[in-house]
């Protein structure tokens, strides 16, 4: 994957990079006018003297250097107390990062028209492959503007499409799979809607009375699991009150109490074995679940909670790899798997492969690993990377 690289389209960053560079601009100078001068929207310190002492806005976390006007705390701000130039502001920034993710792909495009990232098989502590020089995980896809990006990476020259492949729903198939919860265990091998499902058993309706917020709140809690999330953090991350996020929780726990039975013994289990395990026997060890340090203690617990879920997860697609990357070979097939995105893969179809390539990226994701619930793969077919997804 690092040697063949992907190819990328400068036209197409550069033109991106120009519009949202005229955006930025248009945005700040708007900014300015809301409070009457010009100040640099940058810097931390001048943006605490507009936020907190000119607009009066509520003080946020207490830094080393004042109050925080990071993304996240400044977003929050603006949801509780909504200012045209805090929204400005969000906005600006919003445009300005996603033009400096554009700049470093652009710069990092090779002579061959593509660019060869550096996959690092210890990058990460969960098992999965991380990127670098550029890193291509981290290119944002829920607005459109970031797909945007997405559709700067092409199909090469003698290649005649792009595949893409993800895993539906990994984390959760391996949460039912290592609690053997039977709701769970049901939904999947059903082939219901997971969150439509989950959320018919925690609101006591019919899966076709499950309202989009429900949904929502249901698919918000089940992935919060696998990741420790409290009450407190449901309650924050949806914007509902802490007492209905925990009514929430209990309710779902009533309903899959084997999810709940699993997570604690999971995280009791590793603080005796002092490690945590894969599917596939992959330990991670975790010393400080013994440590005296709360702060420290709780988030061992956190990470032990999530590590045999993502952990399993990341062998899992190293499997698939490995083995779509050996039949492509043996098939005689000039197709290639170019780049690994967390649970996603990308395929560059050779012309007349599409129906073998296909078969075998869709039989070897679907084989990786033996649940009690299928492994289901979604494939999407394109010229570029964003009409390829699906």
């Amino acid at each position: 994957m690092e040697l063949d690289g992907v190819a990328v389209s400068h036209e197409t960053l550069a033109g991106f990079s120009a519009e949202l560079g005229t955006r930025a601009d248009a945005i700040a100078a708007e900014a300015f006018e809301t409070i009457g001068r010009e100040v640099n929207l940058g810097s931390p310190k001048q943006l605490q003297e507009v936020l907190f002492e000119e607009l009066g806005l509520p003080k946020t976390r207490k830094t080393k250097t004042g109050y925080s006007t990071d993304a996240a705390v400044l977003a929050d701000l603006q949801e509780t107390n909504p200012h045209p130039f805090l929204g400005l502001l969000l906005q600006h920034r919003e445009a300005t990062k996603l033009r400096q993710i554009i700049e470093s792909l652009d710069a990092a495009i090779g002579a061959d028209g593509r660019i060869h990232t550096t996959y690092v098989q210890t990058g990460s502590q969960t098992g999965r492959l991380s990127s670098t020089d550029p890193n291509l995980q981290n290119i944002p896809i829920r607005t459109e503007d970031s797909r945007r990006i997405r559709s700067a990476f092409v199909v090469g020259d003698g290649y005649d499409t792009l595949l893409t492949a993800d895993y539906s729903q990994i984390e959760m198939r391996i949460m039912a799979h290592l609690s053997e919860d039977p709701g769970l265990i049901e939904a999947f091998n059903s082939g219901e809607d997971l969150h439509r499902f989950v959320g018919a058993r925690v609101f006591g309706v019919d899966p076709g009375d499950v309202t989009p917020q429900m949904r929502t709140k249901v698919k918000a809690m089940s992935y919060g699991l696998v990741y420790g999330l409290s009450a407190f953090g449901l309650s924050k991350q949806l914007r509902i009150e802490q007492a209905e996020a925990k009514q929430l929780m209990m309710e779902y726990f009533a309903r899959f109490g084997a999810v709940r039975d699993y997570l604690r013994a999971s995280v009791e289990k590793a603080r005796i074995d002092g490690y945590t395990e894969t599917i596939f026997g992959r330990r991670r060890p975790f010393p400080d679940l013994t440590s005296p340090n709360r702060v420290l203690r709780e988030n061992a617990e956190r990470a032990a909670l999530n590590a045999p879920i993502q952990g399993s997860a990341a062998d899992i697609m190293k499997i698939a790899l490995f083995r779509i990357h050996q039949d492509l070979r043996d098939s005689d097939l000039r197709s290639r798997v170019l780049l690994q995105i967390h649970d996603e893969l990308v395929v560059e179809v050779a012309p007349g492969e599409w129906d073998r390539a296909e078969e075998i990226v869709r039989q070897r994701m679907a084989d990786a690993a033996t649940l009690s619930v299928p492994l289901d793969v979604e494939v999407g077919r394109g010229g570029d990377w964003n009409l390829a997804g699906h």
